[in-house]
């Protein structure tokens, strides 16, 4: 016969899940009364940030004993341990925070838009607030259908926002700056702006959201960009593709430190898209100028200023660009042209060279995702042969690597560099 504290403490073994948008009283009570170990989140759990985040309160609120696990099943993927409230398209913030990685604060987490202004040689100033546009297609209900109005070229972005440059707001300056294609830098100037204000990108098929303070300084600002994106839709709505518009990445200067103070490295950037020349120039890196955008152009690039840098920040923007776009084969020549073209690096004959990006972005998904990102690490002299024979993500589970954090990337490569002091006595 089984004690009825022992048999309680079994409960624990046990992870269950629910119907439905909600967990239903019977369930919930099952979950206190029986001690449960956790509970599964899936898709059907998860319609909103917002429902999504209730529901783990309640759940935890039922654990009085315990810390109750709760884990979300990301469509066909791994089932991941969360320590906070899931979002339905997570960050490399979210991810970092998780593993307790505390230089990843809220001040560096939203500071890609500061790193497009730069990269459009735009000149911040300290009372800048900056935000991310993306012009986008809407329906007649005002769902988006296209985030990125169908790539429009760069030509129609400047077109369109010259008419978005006619924009007043009383109390501050407005400034709003082509970047590439669908996108664009919107910048409000004035005394004491906030940054602290939720993205008005649904990512889904919505309607865009109001500029939302987090924090209750923030309102004032939020309000004054609302005040712009009216006028901004009045002036759009005639438009196509691109009728509207979605703002990401409120931000003010984050104050990164710089790469040459932290890594002792002279650096270079050679990218084509603007957003990675600013991150780079955010962190102390120089932006090396070059003609073209194919491979083969940067990595050219690369090499005539070799000798003058340490370390190069070499970035290949249209794998995601076409993974997005759910063109498999179009992706697949992007990295075959990246194949053709390493060899100018090779005869440069690097201490390191790393091959890996900053998130997965699968043609099948048509966006970022939480895949394992796969990393090449080539040192002569230094490095472990393993079991791999190609580069891919399935190649890669068999690296001698292993799964490891980003923040460890750096380090490894300093070491391989023979760059860091002597490890051990």
């Amino acid at each position: 016969m089984v004690d009825r504290k022992h048999e309680r403490g079994l409960g624990q073994l046990f992870v269950v899940g629910f119907p439905g948008p909600e967990p239903p009283r019977p369930f919930l009570q099952f979950v206190a009364e029986e001690q449960i170990g956790g509970v599964i989140l899936f898709e059907e759990n998860c319609p909103s940030h917002q429902i999504t985040s209730q529901n783990i309160e309640r759940l935890r609120a039922q654990s009085r004993t315990h810390q109750l696990m709760v884990a979300i099943d990301q469509e066909g993927g791994r089932v991941s341990r969360l320590r906070g409230a899931p979002a339905e398209i997570r960050s490399a913030e979210a991810y970092a925070n998780e593993s307790g990685l505390e230089h990843f604060r809220e001040d560096y987490s939203r500071s890609a838009v500061y790193m497009e202004s730069l990269g459009i040689n735009f000149d911040l100033q300290p009372n800048d607030v900056a935000a991310r546009g993306n012009f986008c297609t809407v329906d007649q209900s005002g769902a988006i259908t296209d985030r990125r109005a169908g790539r429009i070229p760069t030509s129609k972005c400047i077109e369109l926002v010259n008419k978005l440059r006619l924009i007043k707001i009383p109390g501050v300056e407005v400034f709003v700056e082509p970047v590439q294609d669908y996108r664009f830098c919107l910048i409000l100037r004035g005394d004491g702006l906030r940054g602290e204000i939720e993205d008005t990108d649904p990512q889904r098929k919505a309607p865009p959201l109001p500029a939302h303070p987090r924090i209750p300084e923030a309102q004032h600002t939020a309000d004054l960009f609302n005040q712009w994106i009216a006028q901004a839709r009045e002036i759009l709505k005639n438009e196509r593709p691109a009728n509207a518009v979605t703002l990401r990445g409120f931000a003010i200067d984050p104050n990164l430190p710089k790469f040459p103070e932290v890594y002792q490295l002279k650096a270079a950037c050679v990218a084509v898209y603007p957003m990675y020349k600013g991150v780079s120039k955010l962190v102390g890196m120089d932006v090396i100028h070059f003609d073209g955008g194919k491979p083969e152009d940067e990595f050219n690039a690369v090499a005539k200023v070799w000798d003058d840098y340490d370390f190069f920040f070499t970035h290949i923007k249209y794998t995601d660009s076409r993974g997005e776009d759910g063109d498999f084969e179009a992706k697949a020549k992007v990295i075959e042209g990246v194949d053709a073209a390493l060899p100018i690096l090779l005869n440069l004959k690097p201490d390191v060279l790393i091959v890996t990006g900053d998130h997965s972005t699968p043609a099948g998904l048509k966006s970022h995702s939480w895949h394992p990102v796969p990393t090449l690490l080539w040192s002569p002299g230094t490095t472990r042969r393993d079991e791999c024979r190609s580069f891919g993500e399935t190649e890669a589970l068999k690296g001698a690597l292993g799964h490891f954090p980003a923040t460890d990337l750096m380090p490894m490569a300093l070491a391989h560099a023979r760059r860091l002091q002597k490890f051990g006595a």
